[in-house]
Formats: structure tokens, sequence, C-alpha cells
């Protein structure tokens, strides 16, 4: 092997290692800061719940970055499903109906950003197709949404009648599966392995690799670019409709100010995971490792007596630092 191809083939497992690593060494700092309150069991289960909605919008919003795009809308979103579920449930609808509509609601959001990314909105022939840049049509709707989701919910909160089903989702039980993590946890796992076995085994996964590290190439070689980004937009809201049916569950009620910043941490955890806002490079593990370091400093933070806003900047400083080794792995390259 020369010595550019294992140059290559070093720095490429390192990318893959390199999230793991920094989760074991955030995690073994505040345990020996911390003691037994951190690494017990019952902190642990904790931490997983308090992961899983942020780690299922991030799912999402991985094929996205892989892509060469970005979603500024998440946190809209999700307040936006979170109402829908309510609204549905007060309507006398089955509470899988109710769920399922909130995954509708964000699935069409994504059709509507992804048809202003690839110029597919119907505008008079004079104007012919106009494609939009993802970061202009993304904080677009993120005003939008969240000021919809305020129009829906009468600009307070949709409160439910009794305990419906789906707030088990993000309680933890003594039985089963939910003896280890409430099923909610499960859900993004789920989640989590068919992005993932999607990515790597699929001709759409493929495209989404081409798509984001050369756009035009792909283009050439046959790849449906507009196609392609309806879907992958598609399927991240669908994502983040999925993670507000579980921020429902956790706050039992449909709420159009909740997920306030949830944009940027789904977007840190796919940086801190090892994706590039360049494109073409991600991983959906890496997402959730980088979704769960940024719990575990918030988690370590809180149980050391520290304020948010000390939190807040170390999680700046992780992402910071996430970039900073990205744009070194590319000069390597």
């Amino acid at each position: 092997m020369s010595d550019a191809a294992t140059t290559r083939s070093r720095h490429r497992w390192l990318g893959r290692l390199g999230p793991a690593l920094g989760l074991a060494a955030v995690w073994a700092l505040f345990a020996a800061l911390v003691g037994p309150t951190f690494w017990g069991w019952e902190n642990q289960r904790l931490m997983l719940l308090q992961t899983a909605i942020v780690g299922t919008a991030a799912v999402g919003a991985t094929i996205v970055i892989i892509s060469g795009g970005i979603d500024l809308s998440v946190g809209s979103a999700i307040a936006l499903g979170t109402v829908v579920v309510a609204l549905l449930l007060n309507a006398g609808m089955p509470e899988f109906a109710a769920a399922a509509g909130g995954v509708l609601a964000g699935a069409l959001v994504g059709l509507v950003i992804g048809a202003f990314v690839t110029g597919r909105v119907v505008l008079p022939r004079l104007l012919g197709r106009i494609a939009l840049s993802p970061f202009i049509v993304t904080l677009a709707m993120w005003g939008a949404l969240r000021g919809l989701a305020k129009g829906l919910g009468d600009n307070r909160p949709v409160y439910v009648d009794g305990q419906p089903a789906l707030l088990d989702l993000m309680r933890n039980t003594g039985t089963g599966l939910g003896a280890v993590a409430a099923p909610g946890v499960w859900i993004m796992v789920a989640v989590a392995v068919l992005a993932a076995l999607g990515l790597r085994h699929t001709r759409f996964g493929r495209h989404v690799f081409a798509v984001g590290s050369n756009e035009q190439t792909a283009r050439l070689c046959g790849v449906r670019i507009e196609r392609t980004k309806l879907l992958i937009y598609a399927f991240a809201s669908a994502c983040a409709g999925l993670a507000a049916v579980l921020q429902f569950a956790y706050l039992g009620q449909g709420d159009p100010t909740t997920a306030e910043g949830y944009e940027l941490k789904v977007i840190a955890a796919v940086v801190i995971g090892g994706a590039s806002l360049t494109g073409g490079e991600g991983s959906v593990l890496g997402t959730l490792i980088g979704a769960f370091i940024m719990t575990v400093v918030d988690n370590g933070c809180t149980k050391l007596g520290l304020e948010n806003w000390v939190q807040e900047i170390v999680t700046g400083g992780i992402i910071l630092t996430a970039v900073f080794i990205d744009r070194l792995r590319h000069r390597a390259r």
C-alpha cells in the first residue's frame, strides 16, 4: 500500500473512531469529577431518554448534511408536530393515528422545503424554475412553522384530556426492553438502524453521498438530483415529526413554543459525529454519538452545579473543535 493510501486509510479510521473516543473521554471526565451519581445506571437511563428527541431528529438531519444541505427548521417542525398530535387527540382520533398525523405533518413540511430547494414550485411560466438555497428556505420555514404552530394552538399550549398511552413512550419501565431504556429510546435506535442501512445498502443512499460529494458529477452520472433532494428533505422532516411525537410524550401537551434552539442541537450532533458541512461525509452512528456527547456534557455540568451559560460555552467549544478537526482532515487529504 502506498504512503498516500496509508494516510487516507488512517484519516478515515480517525474520522470513524474520533466521535467514540471523544464520548469516552467526556464520559470518563465527568464520571471522575461527579462520582456515582453520574455513572450510576439510573443516570445512564436518564441520559438516554434526554438524547431520544434530539437524536431522532438528528438522524434525518444527517442525510440532509451528507447531501450538502442544511435544515434550520427542525425545532419549529417539532413544535408544530406536538400541536398537531394534541389537536388530533382532542378531535377523537385514535392515538396511533394522531402520532401518524404528527409524522405526516413533518413529511409534508419536508416536501415543501424540497420543492423550494429543487425549484419544483408552481410559478408563473415566465419565471421558470427557480431553485433556492436550503439555508434561506429552511430559515424562512423556521419562522413560518413556528407561527403556524402558534396559530393552530391559539398562542397557548394545547392540553389533552386524560393520560394518553403515548405518554408511556418517554417513561422508563421495569420490564422487558423498558428496563434498559424508555420506548422512545428504542424508537430512536430503530430509526437510526433503518437510516444507516438505507445509506449503506440502497441506491438512494449512494445517491445521497454522490449529491453531497459533487452534485454536477452526480447529475452527469444519471442521478435524479431533484427527486433525490425531495426524498431527503421529506425523510428528514418525517424524523422531525417522529421527534415531535416523542416531545409530546415528554411534555404531555402540544406546545408551540417548545424545541426552541433544537435546530442548533441537531446540527451540532451531526457535526460532532463526524459529518462535514460541505457534504459527502457523515454517518448515523456518529450522529447518535454526537447527540449523546452533548447530553453527557449537559448532565455532567448540571450535576457539578454549573450554570447553563457554562454548559453553553462548553458545548460551543466542542462544536468548534469538531469543525476544526474536520477542516484538518480535509486539508490532509
